[in-house]
């Protein structure tokens, strides 16, 4: 039986404000670049453009902190061998594949 959960997952994104607005979520996986044009503006990978109330530097730590959960989380999912309630599949390390 698959269980379905109604509950938006916030830790998949970050939570941003909008210069002037409101707090909305971001997936960090489709930013493409941010600038600091005084204000910074995050341009995602389809073109879209955000400007947003947190500095360039507070944007970086926003991402580091989050990739560094997920990191996290992989980890601990693979040490206890599941995932909710079953099995995960092995870790394997990555080669490079010239050598």
């Amino acid at each position: 039986m698959v269980s379905l959960c109604t509950t938006p997952r916030m830790d998949t994104v970050l939570q941003l404000t909008r210069l002037g607005g409101p707090v909305f979520a971001l997936n960090p996986d489709l930013i493409e670049r941010a600038e600091a044009t005084p204000d910074t503006v995050v341009t995602l990978v389809n073109g879209s453009h955000f400007v947003i109330r947190e500095s360039l530097e507070q944007l970086g730590e926003l991402i580091r902190d989050y990739r560094a959960s997920v990191i996290a989380r992989a980890q601990r999912m693979a040490d206890s061998g599941t995932i909710g309630h079953g099995p995960v599949a092995a870790v394997l390390p990555l080669h490079r594949s010239d050598q």
